[in-house]
């Protein structure tokens, strides 16, 4: 029974060896390195959502301006078409040429 009691003296003994003010004292830096590295740590996680949310909406702007590119092309196609364009012009009483062009040389 004596043992165990002298192995807990010997126990406490230690603690209060390592609690002690100048061992408190020297462990500041190293308290201070690990307060870094979690603020460190947790800016990192607050860019890396950052950078996720704005490539999830850098995506969705890009598939929004190709459907958009996509609907303004077919417009463009369907609008310059010979049929379409006669429709667009006859309001200023343009006609479409029945004889082919003259063409102008110098001499």
């Amino acid at each position: 029974m004596e043992p165990t009691i002298k192995n807990l003296k010997g126990l406490r003994f230690r603690w209060k060896r390592m609690l002690n003010y100048q061992s408190i004292v020297k462990q500041i830096p190293f308290f201070l390195f690990l307060a870094l590295l979690a603020v460190v740590y947790i800016y990192n996680g607050h860019s890396a959502d950052k950078l996720s949310r704005d490539i999830i909406k850098t995506t969705k702007e890009l598939k929004e301006l190709q459907y958009e590119y996509k609907t303004v092309k077919g417009e463009v196609l369907f609008r310059s078409k010979q049929s379409e364009l006669v429709k667009a012009v006859e309001p200023l009483k343009l006609k479409e040429l029945a004889e082919s062009p003259v063409v102008l040389t110098d001499k």
